[in-house]
């Protein structure tokens, strides 16, 4: 006998993921041109010269035994001393190597720390709207994902229903800001009071909750937004760190957990991290990206086109009615759907060769996911297809 739960979600494509795939077969119809495809939040702009400068310098110039043979379990002890001196300068903290753990992406990363906090019958808090990948990644440690219902009228954090979720079994808080899908940065406010609700829960309750950071689009900020550190703020936080969107390399998997010293056992949940890492399966990153994702520690890929195609769709859609709560980052929209029915809005949207993904699967019905890390281009030939599609509903 299989195990049914793996063979159902090796068999279900996600939504997002059905729309990626049917944008290719409409492409291979009508014309790559001629579908507007805003389904995968795959990054359009290349990586910076430094990525492939470094990966070639290393491949020239390391003895080849040794840069592709292994690193210690947790990550090259070099490289995990540059990344800490990187995010100490950054960010005042005191890391060193030996808090970071180096991951095949953020995926990884937060496998890694949700199988090494929980254990069966523990709940792990996600706010809508959300990833849908969490909810496989918090039941596969064992845990069960306790959802709070989004604040629509700004995608902050809903504290009243937070804090009537928190309960003796709450192991850890997922947050993801700048957010998937919604593009929202949470406000330094929002952090302190999350901290604050936090430390007082923990010490009704006798134990930590944990606070875990998915920061993949830290750097994909718009106007001055600024993304709090959460460590800052609250001690007992992982943070879930990739390079696949600010160095525009997300097949290459690469990126780390870096737990916050001042943590209570700091070093029994490295231990567990590492341990979770270990029975994963996910011990040793790739050790030439190790190195390359270190040497470009301080680079970025040109995010200014991700500012100038939100600019453009941004105003386009408002101008049309759409109602959308401005992002502060990542390369997302997330306006309301024109009916109350997303999925079928979304369908309607596929009779123009427009793919939009239905928010219901982000734990948002009644929105729309637009991803617009693609090229200029394609933004501005999608405006007057979203038009005709806005006219329908007039």
């Amino acid at each position: 006998m299989l195990n049914e739960k793996m063979v159902g979600l090796g068999t279900a494509r996600s939504v997002i993921r059905e729309l990626f795939e049917y944008g290719r077969q409409r492409a291979a119809v009508v014309g790559a041109e001629n579908v507007y495809d805003f389904s995968l939040g795959n990054p359009s702009v290349p990586a910076p010269d430094s990525v492939n400068e470094s990966a070639i310098r290393w491949l020239r110039g390391a003895d080849p035994v040794l840069l592709h043979g292994y690193t210690s379990a947790a990550g090259d002890p070099a490289v995990k001393k540059t990344l800490a001196d990187a995010l100490n300068a950054r960010f005042g903290m005191d890391y060193t190597g030996d808090d970071l753990y180096c991951t095949v992406g953020a995926a990884a990363a937060l496998c890694c720390c949700l199988n090494g906090l929980c254990n069966p019958g523990d709940e792990v808090v996600v706010f809508a709207p959300y990833f849908p990948e969490y909810k496989v990644f918090i039941e596969k440690a064992g845990a069960s994902m306790v959802l709070i219902p989004p604040q629509i009228e700004d995608f902050q954090i809903n504290f009243e229903a937070f804090e009537k979720a928190v309960n003796p079994r709450t192991k850890a808080v997922l947050v993801n800001s700048p957010n998937n899908p919604s593009g929202v940065v949470y406000s330094e406010e929002t952090i302190r009071r999350l901290a604050q609700v936090l430390e007082a829960k923990s010490a009704e309750f006798g134990s930590p909750i944990y606070l875990i950071a998915d920061e993949p689009y830290r750097e994909i900020v718009f106007d001055g937004a600024v993304v709090p550190y959460i460590p800052k703020y609250y001690k007992n936080t992982l943070v879930c760190y990739s390079w696949s969107k600010s160095l525009s390399i997300p097949g290459e998997r690469i990126g780390y957990v870096a737990v916050t010293p001042s943590m209570a056992e700091s070093e029994l949940v490295f231990a567990a991290v590492a341990g979770a890492g270990r029975a994963l399966g996910y011990v040793n990153a790739s050790s030439l990206f190790q190195r390359v994702a270190a040497d470009c520690v301080n680079d970025t890929s040109d995010l200014s086109v991700y500012a100038e195609n939100r600019r453009l769709l941004l105003d386009g859609l408002r101008d049309m009615g759409f109602t959308c709560v401005e992002p502060g980052g990542t390369f997302y929209l997330f306006p309301r759907s024109l009916e109350p029915d997303d999925f079928a809005f979304s369908e309607r949207a596929k009779a123009h060769d427009l793919l939009v993904v239905p928010g219901a699967g982000f734990g948002a019905p009644g929105h729309v996911r637009i991803a617009y890390c693609v090229p200029t281009e394609r933004i501005k030939r999608a405006l007057p297809v979203f038009e005709a599609l806005a006219k329908e509903y007039r």
